[in-house]
């Protein structure tokens, strides 16, 4: 057999695994269609391709990237957080509580933030993992445990007037031709990077991997299933927690019902990243892109300027919708199933 016959067929064979790939085909897929969607604005929209138009995208979704990263951790271990847009509330409330009414200063306030989102996540998934609860069930009630206590902080909106807050939240880093983004908007990008090494360079990601593919032959192989579970329960919290002090930056306000459907939304873009539901198989960089689908989606609205913004949430349906039928398909179809790191 010559050379060249040889590496056609290397190649090929591949290539047939990479199709067989459920985790890689879906993220070429979101990313195809980033791609195809920012195309279409820039023939219908004048000024649609401008760099700042993409860099708002991580702007004005920074937190809900922020969530979604730590969403994506426990969806691969084949579980689910319905308590993080909660989260997110209760932070923005305790945060402005804290600083507004009480005189704190913000870095000691966010750090308190930090810390209770942390526990109150560990807390759920210690639940989960000694008792043997059904997430769904346990964080729908941290779901409600969290929204009930932000309105028994304040039932009103709190404005968050302390300069250094005010001074964050304005701040811009420029990145030349005039194009700039926010401190939180780094500050998701970081946790974006920060999640892609957690995933594929650590021991704790792979065993999450392990724990999605299958948690009896995790068990089995020796890994720390239980303890892996609490971190990641504990890592949503963190995210969660994050995502609303970021969110105070961005709307200078705590409200108990600020980021109403945000784990929905986290959810979406989890799933249209290329996330398996059922766990395993995903990237935290797919779930990056699945951020910016749904930011796309809400662009092209604002652009066009004719259509209501309920056509989000229903573009949003069709495509969760599209992206779990070609889950189910390509899982059905591959013969590995499909683990992948990052």
């Amino acid at each position: 057999m010559s050379a060249i016959p040889l590496r056609v067929m290397l190649r090929s064979a591949g290539l047939s695994r990479l199709w067989r790939d459920p985790r890689l085909v879906s993220l070429a897929v979101t990313i195809l269609l980033f791609i195809g969607m920012s195309v279409a604005g820039g023939v219908l929209y004048d000024g649609f391709l401008r760099p700042q138009v993409f860099l708002n995208l991580f702007i004005d979704n920074g937190f809900l990237l922020v969530v979604a990263v730590g969403m994506t951790f426990v969806i691969l271990t084949g579980g689910i957080d319905l308590s993080v847009g909660a989260v997110v509330a209760f932070s923005t409330v305790l945060l402005a509580s804290l600083v507004q009414r009480h005189g704190w200063h913000p870095l000691p306030a966010i750090a308190v933030v930090l810390a209770v989102g942390t526990v109150f996540g560990a807390l759920m998934g210690t639940l989960i993992q000694r008792y043997r609860m059904q997430p769904f069930v346990v964080t729908l009630a941290g779901m409600f445990l969290a929204r009930g206590a932000a309105t028994l902080v304040s039932v009103e909106s709190m404005g968050i007037t302390h300069p250094f807050h005010v001074g964050i939240a304005g701040m811009r880093i420029p990145l030349g031709g005039g194009a700039s983004l926010s401190a939180s908007a780094v500050v998701a990008l970081l946790v974006v990077l920060a999640g892609v090494l957690l995933a594929g360079r650590t021991s704790f990601g792979r065993a999450v991997y392990a724990i999605g593919g299958n948690e009896t032959s995790a068990r089995l192989m020796g890994l720390p299933v239980d303890r892996v579970l609490v971190k990641v329960y504990a890592l949503s919290g963190f995210c969660s927690a994050l995502a609303g002090v970021l969110y105070t930056f961005y709307m200078l306000s705590g409200y108990s019902l600020h980021a109403s459907g945000l784990e929905l939304d986290a959810i979406a873009a989890v799933v249209i990243g290329g996330t398996l539901l059922a766990g395993g198989a995903g990237s935290v960089w797919g779930t990056m892109f699945g951020v910016l689908v749904l930011g796309l989606i809400q662009t092209l609205i604002v652009f066009d300027g004719t259509l209501s913004s309920w056509w989000t949430k229903i573009a949003i349906g069709v495509l969760l919708l599209a992206f779990c039928l070609l889950q189910r398909l390509l899982v059905r179809t591959s013969a590995a199933g499909g683990g992948g790191h990052g």
